[in-house]
């Protein structure tokens, strides 16, 4: 199967269907949304609709891509596209309209500001699996994505054939995201969880009590903004506490912080 980039999405389009298609998919509308259904289904509980298939919503800025996306996933009997979006984040009021099972999209960039968006989706339509597309290999970003409650995680130079199983796997109640990035998740697990602020951490790193509180918060995936709110901060003096603490212990990141204190602890 072919291969496709964030830098090239033209040459995974061209490569995946003739040239003509790709014309086509180019003047081509992209699929309508359906009418609204009401709200969303509460308790956690999401049913496959009423003609067996999963609905997928498409979130990407690309318009080849995304267009690309919907004709693939249209092909195959088990899904249906239930809407797509140029925006990132959608809105998530059009994501409950569609009553989508999957949400398959880009990220924007701003990790912040996409964590903050996975979680408000997570609370607006409970049950909804979300699929990263496009992403870094980046044990940091995947862990900080799982715990945002992500399903799915896959690589900018995802196959055609890896989409639509990662799909296909989510559907089915499992997840999505390559061995190497597994096999981290299986590290970071058993690595265990963090303990309480200690004296003994702060002689050995250096860390006040307040940078050790902030540690499991980090461990989490929460953002500046949450950390600060959950300490009533400013986000700024949070910017300023993770700094600091990277310069304590001598690394150049968030993750790096939580694994040399679970060391030590």
């Amino acid at each position: 199967m072919p291969r496709f980039s964030r830098s090239d999405p033209k040459e995974f389009a061209s490569r995946t269907f003739p040239a003509s298609r790709v014309e086509d998919s180019r003047s081509a509308s992209s699929p309508p949304m359906p009418p609204p259904h009401g709200k969303a289904p509460v308790n956690g509980k999401r049913a496959r609709q009423g003609n067996g298939k999963t609905h997928v919503f498409i979130a990407a800025p690309n318009r080849l891509l995304r267009e690309t996306l919907a004709r693939m996933l249209s092909k195959h009997p088990q899904l249906h596209v239930a809407g797509v979006s140029s925006l990132t984040p959608v809105p998530a009021d059009e994501i409950v309209a569609s009553r989508a099972d999957i949400l398959l999209m880009t990220c924007g960039g701003a990790a912040d500001t996409d964590l903050s968006f996975l979680r408000l989706i997570q609370e607006a339509t409970p049950g909804i699996k979300t699929i990263l597309l496009e992403m870094d290999e980046d044990e940091e970003s995947f862990i900080r994505s799982i715990r945002a409650g992500v399903a799915g995680y896959l690589s900018r130079d995802a196959s055609a054939q890896e989409v639509i199983a990662g799909v296909l796997a989510v559907r089915e109640g499992g997840a999505a995201c390559s061995g190497r990035l597994c096999r981290a998740l299986f590290d970071h697990v058993a690595r265990g969880p963090l303990m309480l602020p200690s004296a003994g951490m702060q002689r050995s790193l250096g860390l006040t009590r307040r940078e050790q509180q902030i540690v499991p918060l980090i461990a989490e995936g929460l953002t500046n903004k949450e950390i600060a709110n959950r300490f009533c901060l400013s986000e700024q003096t949070v910017k300023n506490h993770l700094y600091r603490m990277m310069q304590k212990v001598g690394v150049s990141d968030r993750l790096s912080v939580v694994e040399l204190c679970r060391a030590h602890a």
